[in-house]
């Protein structure tokens, strides 16, 4: 969207505006994330659907839109141009890192996050699962390509998009039945007037452009962050291809979580903690199913023996928080605890891309 930028002969011109670029993309992620987060709590109570479900649908999908450009327009640019698709890949495994770690950790920081046992029983389960089965995927399989080891091939790509449509499917039946024990919605409150039907339209209509504020802001950050890292890189003399990786997994990945992250913190912060959770787990199995499904679907995604190491954390980082959320709530201690086990996994990342 921005590749104009790169265009621009005058270096510190071309700086300047990746810096502009940054700032704007970080207004728009706060300002439209508020937006989005009013908008779907009270789509949830107009709808009498519980701001879980929102969180784990709705607000997962809006706030993946940053991934998902970014990994299918470097699976694109593989088909086209070959090599590996170590941003595509790198940015969801970073990406399922951080939310977990990051976003969980600074949510829980400000407010104790209370979590429902549906979430430990259902969604939780699921989502060690589909982790599991993206470290075999990204192991066991495709080894030997003259282009590097295949981490998502177009049949694994095509089991993805088939768990992911069950799961979409699975959220909704829940969801109805969770509603038809509760009683359903009394005659009084399914009476609506044209007043209410306006609000709730405008409610949608603001809520869409949360979602567009969100992706755009997303883009942004990601376009401003990448181009200010690389020009370190090459200032450093750092190999273009391990930046290409550590940009991925770093810049590029929290880039694209910040949606997450500004949502969650502050759905946390208004008492809105099921949507701040529900968004974290929704956002990590959207990540894994529909954008490796879609951008492996394009090309098969390939990268180096070190995604092997990265694949591990992402799946310790998931059952850690699940171990944590047994207790029914994760309080500042265990937050301040999955920060800190996120700055150590970045210094390895980048010790890792120093000494190689």
């Amino acid at each position: 969207m921005f590749d104009f930028i790169y265009k621009i002969s005058n270096m510190p011109l071309q700086i300047v505006c990746l810096v502009g670029i940054l700032a704007i993309g970080v207004f728009f992620l706060v300002k439209f994330c508020d937006i989005f987060v009013e908008s779907a709590c009270t789509i949830a109570k107009k709808m009498k659907i519980s701001p879980l479900v929102i969180g784990l649908t709705i607000v997962a999908m809006g706030t993946s839109c940053p991934e998902l450009a970014v990994s299918v327009s470097d699976s694109i640019k593989v088909l086209t141009n070959g090599g590996n698709a170590n941003v595509a890949l790198g940015n969801v495994v970073g990406s399922n890192i951080c939310n977990l770690l990051l976003v969980l950790g600074l949510s829980a920081v400000f407010t104790p996050l209370c979590v429902k046992k549906s979430l430990t029983k259902r969604e939780f389960p699921f989502l060690i699962g589909i982790s599991a089965l993206f470290v075999v995927f990204g192991i066991l399989f495709g080894v030997g390509s003259l282009t590097g080891n295949y981490a998502i091939t177009r049949w694994e790509a095509a089991i993805f998009i088939v768990l992911m449509i069950t799961y979409m499917v699975m959220v909704v039946k829940l969801a109805k039945r969770d509603q038809l024990l509760e009683g359903g919605a009394s005659e009084e409150a399914e009476q609506e007037d044209d007043e209410a039907d306006k609000s709730l339209l405008i409610t949608i209509i603001l809520c869409i452009v949360g979602i567009t504020g969100v992706a755009l802001g997303g883009e942004m950050v990601v376009c401003g962050a990448k181009g200010l890292a690389m020009h370190g890189a090459s200032a450093m003399g750092i190999k273009p291809d391990l930046t290409e990786a550590l940009v991925g997994l770093t810049i590029v990945a929290v880039g694209t979580s910040l949606p997450e992250l500004v949502t969650s913190v502050i759905a946390a912060k208004k008492g809105e903690v099921e949507l701040a959770i529900g968004n974290v787990v929704g956002s990590n199995v959207f990540n894994t199913l529909f954008i490796l499904g879609i951008a492996g679907a394009v090309s098969p995604l390939t990268t180096g023996s070190q995604i092997v190491v990265d694949l591990l954390v992402m799946l310790g980082a998931t059952i850690t928080v699940f171990v944590m959320s047994l207790s029914g709530k994760i309080n500042k201690r265990s937050g301040i605890i999955l920060v800190g086990i996120y700055v150590l996994y970045l210094a390895y990342l980048i010790t890792r891309t120093l000494i190689a």
